[in-house]
């Protein structure tokens, strides 16, 4: 075994939590799973599979992602999604791996599925994160979506061969229902960090991020997924600044009606663990 933890977010992912566990249980013996309550059988599965359970309240992305991290036997962590799988050129590459310095971190190549067609161009076809980290150094930053993790400057990158099989959405329904919920998330970040939803921004960069994946990208080389996917770029792009402007202009028209200025926007959507 290596001496790293798993650290899985998970909401009801039953469907594939266990394809996961089963290619993890090659190269650790603890695997922490953060749950939101989850309703199917996530939890059965990971329990009977040996994976320590904790349900934790939902702050977010990053903050759950750090709650498991604290929980780990090692400081090593590997942290993945629940509809990620790695496959056995990545495993057999970290069981190569010394650990012994903890300013390294490690980037792993992602392979991409929509449904079961893995996409090979556009943005999704170049997709890697850096997921293997020492925790004494590094931690995932806390924003409402979109987390990173924050790097000192000691920090140096390797990559790493193998994939991490990404079983992003199941088909077109499921991609749209994402896209409008992350760009509600991604409206709020960007409130909380007072950026401003300008024209270029409404109605140029959905455009130019259109053009970018399904041209530039060659993402038409994928098919009908490859223009889904482009489509779904355009309309996150315009959503969460359409999203934005519409909390400022609730925003300013509050603090022009109240005596105390009023800063804040609430969105009705909740954030939700994958």
């Amino acid at each position: 075994m290596v001496p790293l933890s798993v650290v899985i977010i998970t909401k009801n992912e039953a469907e594939m939590i266990s394809r996961s566990i089963t290619m993890l249980r090659q190269i650790t013996n603890d695997i922490i799973i953060i749950d939101n309550g989850s309703t199917d059988q996530t939890l059965n599965i990971a329990i009977d599979n040996g994976c320590r359970v904790y349900q934790k309240s939902w702050d977010g992305y990053g903050a759950n992602k750090n709650k498991g991290i604290a929980l780990a036997r090692h400081n090593w962590i590997l942290s993945i999604d629940a509809d990620e799988i790695p496959d056995e050129t990545l495993l057999a590459s970290i069981q190569k791996l010394k650990l012994d310095d903890p300013a390294i971190v490690y980037d792993i190549p992602f392979k991409a599925y929509y449904g079961n067609k893995p996409i090979n161009f556009g943005n999704w076809g170049r997709d890697h994160h850096i997921r293997l980290f020492n925790r004494s150094l590094v931690k995932w930053s806390e924003p409402p979506v979109h987390e990173t993790l924050i790097l000192p400057p000691v920090i140096n990158v390797k990559k790493i061969s193998g994939y991490l099989h990404h079983f992003s959405v199941k088909n077109a329904q499921e991609h749209e229902a994402k896209t409008i919920h992350y760009a509600q998330l991604s409206a709020l970040k960007y409130l909380q960090n007072g950026k401003k939803a300008s024209f270029l921004k409404l109605y140029i960069a959905p455009l130019f991020h259109f053009v970018k994946t399904y041209l530039f990208l060659l993402g038409f080389l994928d098919g009908k997924e490859g223009w889904n996917i482009a489509k779904m770029a355009l309309k996150n792009t315009w959503l969460k600044y359409h999203y934005l402007s519409t909390a400022q202009q609730t925003a300013s028209k509050k603090n022009y009606q109240s005596e105390t200025p009023v800063i804040t926007y609430e969105f009705k959507a909740e954030a939700q663990a994958k």
